[in-house]
């Protein structure tokens, strides 16, 4: 029986998900699948985004069968999509990197339980200190510490990759921001659907 070959596949992505899309490459096997990233601080910067994602399309259509974007809005108001819609590529549902990697329905069930949760992936604890601490300029007005998490109840890690060492700078994460922490696993298997590639869906 003849195999279909898959599609030449380019995944847009936000720097702080390339190492989770690697990992699923490489354990999927997915050679035709290739990856470019926009800057992972853009979080910072949402207006980047929409036009950012706009130039790595066009620069790269003619290159590959089919894009795909591995980003939620992301605080772009919409416009992420307006772009998306425009350029005729997908992206993973969701408005959000915590949404798609806890999934829709259980990440709802965590806002419902407490809406004052400041959330944290693999990636933020690795650099923590870059995008919230520095991020929001608490090494320099620490001060403004309480302006910003007051209203926050607890600290949720979620995890794509089980690892001792980061659930323990999550847990220092968590006791500089004074509040509590809880662990949930999510595993890669939120993002890991929507790559599959289109054409070996079973």
């Amino acid at each position: 029986m003849q195999t279909t070959k898959p599609r030449s596949t380019l995944v847009i992505a936000c720097g702080a998900l390339a190492r989770e899309f690697l990992a699923v490459k490489t354990a999927n096997g997915w050679d035709h699948v290739d990856v470019t990233c926009l800057p992972a601080i853009w979080h910072n910067y949402p207006q980047k985004i929409p036009d950012g994602i706009r130039r790595k399309i066009r620069a790269n259509r003619a290159r590959y069968d089919e894009i795909l974007v591995l980003y939620g809005d992301c605080g772009t108001g919409g416009l992420l999509d307006e772009v998306l819609k425009e350029e005729g590529v997908e992206r993973i549902d969701g408005p959000h990197c915590y949404s798609f990697f806890a999934g829709a329905e259980v990440f709802d069930r965590m806002q419902e339980e407490e809406i004052g949760t400041f959330y944290l992936t693999d990636f933020l604890v690795r650099h923590f200190d870059r995008f919230v601490i520095k991020g929001l300029k608490l090494d320099v007005h620490p001060q403004l510490l309480p302006m910003y998490f007051g209203h926050y109840k607890r600290v949720m890690f979620l995890v794509q990759v089980p690892d001792k060492a980061l659930e323990k700078k999550a847990a220092a994460a968590a006791a500089r921001l004074g509040l509590p922490l809880e662990i949930h696993h999510t595993g890669l298997a939120g993002i890991e659907p929507f790559l599959k590639p289109r054409d070996a869906a079973a």
